[in-house]
């Protein structure tokens, strides 16, 4: 089975374009597609969430998955690494139409999905190394990291906004469990928010 497929990330984006390159790349070619698979998903999205992860399920030997360019597989290079190296194992052939990357169960193919990993490595060691040192920066520049310390504002709490409501709720002889019910929150939460309101209240001049 030879598998086209097409991924666009929003229903702002069309599928017209990714179709035409596989369709002209298959002409050029004499290849038929005989089954397109299309989706309309962020790349973020697992993939066993997306329509793609039941076809990696259903692929098997000497079948073919062509798309447009390689991102279309995944949202990064190490999900990208495993869905070829899966394909491999299977001996699917993978094409990439833009790239003009052939990938298979072949030493040629390995040597380039090698390449992919190692780049892959040396991505995560940058950025790590990045935020290291951004992070050495900033603390030697007196910068304290990490969430400040103390209490938060009261008029950032959660149930600020609904302080009006719960003191009348208080007034009527609710309880903080049934509060609680009623403004979908735990019961901890309203006890504490409780505690600080009436702290406020002794605060005022």
């Amino acid at each position: 089975m030879i598998y086209g497929y097409i991924r666009v990330s929003t229903n702002k984006q069309t599928v017209e374009n990714q179709q035409f390159e596989i369709n002209n790349f298959c002409k050029n070619r004499n290849i038929e597609i005989d089954k397109w698979i299309s989706e309309t998903v962020s790349g973020t999205k697992k993939i066993n969430h997306r329509k793609f992860g039941k076809l990696m399920k259903k692929i098997k030997k000497d079948d073919t998955v062509i798309v447009s360019e390689l991102s279309r597989l995944g949202r990064n290079l190490m999900q990208i690494m495993g869905i070829l190296n899966e394909c491999m194992e299977k001996d699917v052939k993978v094409i990439a139409v833009k790239e003009g990357y052939e990938l298979g169960n072949n030493i040629n193919s390995k040597v380039l999905a090698f390449a992919f990993s190692l780049s892959a490595e040396i991505e995560r060691s940058l950025i790590s190394q990045r935020t290291k040192e951004a992070l050495a920066r900033k603390k030697s520049e007196g910068v304290i990291l990490g969430r400040p310390k103390g209490e938060s504002r009261f008029s950032s709490l959660k149930l600020y906004r609904k302080r009006r409501i719960i003191q009348e709720m208080l007034q009527e002889g609710y309880t903080y469990s049934s509060i609680a019910r009623k403004l979908k929150v735990h019961r901890v939460t309203v006890a504490n928010f409780v505690k600080r309101m009436r702290d406020e209240d002794n605060l005022q001049p």
